[in-house]
């Protein structure tokens, strides 16, 4: 656990539903299921100019 960071996050709560159903859908805890959902967006955002 020396190489993990814990982070206190506040979401909205139908955000909080959605992510919680969509990792039930893929069988994953929420934790797994957000650390994939950040690391697939910073992968494919390679220079996202749309972002202030």
């Amino acid at each position: 656990m020396a190489d993990e960071k814990r982070i206190s996050l506040r979401l909205p709560t139908d955000l909080h539903a959605r992510l919680v159903e969509q990792a039930r859908s893929d069988r994953r805890s929420l934790n797994s299921e957000i650390v994939h959902l950040l690391e697939a967006a910073l992968t494919n955002a390679g220079g996202d100019d749309k972002s202030p």
